[in-house]
């Protein structure tokens, strides 16, 4: 008998059920978060539609309702350029993104004004989002943390300006769950499952120098597709529309 071989072969046999058990606890666990979320603050014609398409709510719905004004902003220097770090910075596969900005605080001053984005990040780039009134993110303009080896090598971001006169008049936003149910009834596709849901800013870049960006609720797909619903006119801007 070739024990070299038959090693091989039980050793990939455990790595395969280990690869087995693992994906039924993630299983396990995703069905146990979407069986204590509450859908009460859905209609029960949503909830409905939402059975019959099997789409599920990974995520609780917020059930804030702020008033939030437009905003208009503009960019100070063109788009931005890729800056290379004087020193690079370790950054390990898990890491504490508090840590982090702490040690790229010198070489990046207002990096604390910004927030990371997980669902937006990338191999390669980290993404972050410049915060309005230190809370808001802003969806469209990206601050990119370029890594290399586990190591910040440089970065990339708009600079940007936004002053008190840019923003309008403030007005109560549309419920998150107002805003869900529109998108599993007219937009989500079957099957679809909604990873995160969170309030910011967002709005289209157009080839002008100053950018309006209006409250939006952004709903993260499992499979990357982000769909934003505009917090005052409810319109929808989806992978399809803003196309």
């Amino acid at each position: 008998m070739d024990w070299g071989r038959a090693k091989n072969v039980l050793i990939y046999s455990f790595l395969l059920l280990n690869l087995l058990l693992c994906y039924q606890l993630w299983i396990d666990l995703r069905e146990q978060v979407s069986a204590n979320l509450d859908f009460t603050s859905l209609s029960d014609t949503t909830q409905q539609i939402m059975e019959q398409k099997d789409i599920r709510i990974l995520c609780p719905i917020p059930a804030a309702v702020p008033q939030l004004p437009d905003l208009t902003y503009r960019y100070s220097i063109g788009e931005g350029r890729t800056v290379k770090l004087d020193r690079p910075v370790d950054s390990k596969l898990i890491f504490s993104f508090t840590e982090l900005s702490g040690q790229l605080k010198p070489q990046i001053p207002d990096i604390g004004s910004y927030r990371f984005d997980p669902l937006e990040s990338e191999v390669g780039r980290f993404v972050l989002h410049p915060l309005v009134d230190g809370k808001w993110p802003l969806f469209s303009v990206r601050l990119e943390l370029v890594y290399d080896n586990q190591k910040i090598v440089a970065y990339r971001r708009p600079q940007i300006d936004i002053g008190e006169g840019g923003k309008g008049e403030a007005q109560k936003v549309l419920p998150a769950s107002k805003a869900l149910g529109s998108l599993i009834e007219k937009f989500f596709p079957q099957g679809a499952a909604v990873k995160e849901i969170e309030l910011g800013y967002y709005g289209e870049l157009f080839n002008s120098e100053s950018q309006v960006a209006a409250p939006m609720w952004r709903f993260m797909l499992e499979d990357g597709k982000s769909y934003y619903v505009n917090g005052i006119s409810a319109d929808i801007i989806s992978p399809k529309t803003s196309e």
